[in-house]
């Protein structure tokens, strides 16, 4: 399926940046991980990294997916709020799944590092009341983060306007986050994975696959056979494919990106993301080379043809509401695009086994708005799966909880 309307930017901007080999021959493999973009190049890195054999294979080009389409807003802050999952599923769970989601954003950032050119920074997040009775939610919510330790501060509208241009009843602002070119990353990670050896292989279409007690076996649609102890399924909206059971919905998000603007003129938004308490949510960041990402106007239409004609107008209505919000920016489209995705009902991933593959099959679906910080904690999670050790949030961002 075609995830991506338009132009997105990092396609743009970077090109394709290195093609890998089909897998034509047959292969074996400890873990064979099904997708190239940025959940499995962290998983496959994570694997590799702990002298696990794997291999990666991609039925597109690396990171042409929804990857491509990605505003890469790395942030702890989940969908769902703490108070709400704390309702859900117990304070102490839901304070972990966001401990876990900041400390995720400190290990991107030691990637990203030793990586080097893929525009990544720590930023701060500006998360801001659209209406006035959302303003007590958020306090509430603001309080209960930082009884749990979480670097966060309380701006009332006076330092919302002062600070950020934005009349706004409150906002919670966060120390931890960052930003990054994602496609450029799943490409750095993948290429240095290659030069270690790993095996990765892009246009190469996995058509079946077959479980047995000691491994798994997979049929491209070249004719070769891939065998596998495990096969973790990291293809994103494509996972539900291979799930009777459905477990998120699609969506689909809009943005488009600035001509680079004068030195100075991102003003706070060179370091802080920028998102509202309203659903779908208004959101914004700056890049490396001085642009504005915009995005939104999230709708539930994933048929691609349909997404596509949407374009136009959804960018213009971001515009419309970036002008009515920050009047001091100009915020003209230079390139504008939308991606299908998927999100869950508590706004939580999925990372693991299911009763309807059994063990050898784990599936990989780092859904909702912080997906990459998902990611990084899913890759750490699967390794210690396989290593036949319990990560502490196996259960909360594992299939069990849908029977809770």
């Amino acid at each position: 399926m075609d995830l991506k309307s338009g132009y997105p930017y990092w396609a743009v901007k970077n090109g394709l940046m290195q093609a890998f080999p089909r897998l034509e021959a047959d292969a074996a493999c400890e873990v064979a991980v099904i997708g190239g973009g940025i959940t499995g190049a962290l998983i496959a890195c994570e694997l590799a990294a702990h002298g696990i054999d794997v291999v990666v294979v991609e039925q597109r080009d690396i990171g042409w997916g929804s990857t491509a389409a990605s505003t890469a807003m790395l942030q702890y802050e989940i969908d769902t709020h703490l108070g709400d999952l704390a309702k859900r599923y117990g304070e102490a769970d839901a304070a972990l799944a966001y401990r876990a989601c900041a400390q995720a954003i400190d290990a991107l950032d030691g990637l990203a590092r030793a990586l080097g050119d893929v525009d990544f920074a720590r930023c701060d997040s500006l998360y801001y009341a659209s209406r006035p009775w959302h303003r007590g939610t958020l306090e509430d919510e603001c309080a209960l983060r930082a009884r749990h330790g979480l670097p966060v501060e309380w701006l009332p509208r006076e330092a919302v306007q002062a600070g950020y241009g934005i009349d706004a009843p409150g906002a919670i602002l966060s120390r931890t986050g960052a930003r990054v070119d994602p496609y450029r990353f799943a490409h750095r990670l993948l290429e240095r994975l290659s030069r270690q050896g790993v095996r990765i292989f892009d246009r190469t279409t996995v058509e079946a696959m077959e479980t047995g007690t000691r491994g798994v076996r997979l049929r491209t649609g070249d004719g070769a056979t891939l065998r596998a102890g495990h096969v973790v399924l990291a293809v994103g909206y494509a996972n539900q494919h291979w799930l009777a059971r459905k477990v998120a919905r699609n969506a689909s998000s809009y943005a488009y990106v600035t001509d680079p603007l004068p030195d100075g003129a991102l003003g706070p938004w060179a370091h802080t993301l920028l998102w509202e308490s309203a659903r779908p949510y208004l959101y914004l960041r700056g890049t490396g080379d001085g642009r504005l990402v915009v995005g939104g106007e999230d709708d539930a239409h994933d048929i691609p043809a349909r997404r596509d004609r949407r374009v136009p107008a959804k960018v213009k209505r971001l515009r419309k509401r970036i002008a009515k919000l920050l009047p001091q920016l100009d915020a003209e489209p230079a390139f504008s695009w939308a991606g299908t995705f998927a999100e869950t009902e508590d706004g939580l991933p999925f990372f693991g086994a299911t009763p309807q593959w059994g063990p050898r099959v784990l599936f990989a679906m780092a859904y909702g708005g912080n997906g990459i910080t998902y990611s990084a904690i899913g890759a750490r999670l699967l390794r210690m799966g396989l290593q036949g050790r319990r990560h502490p949030l196996a259960g909360l961002f594992g299939f069990a909880r849908l029977d809770r």
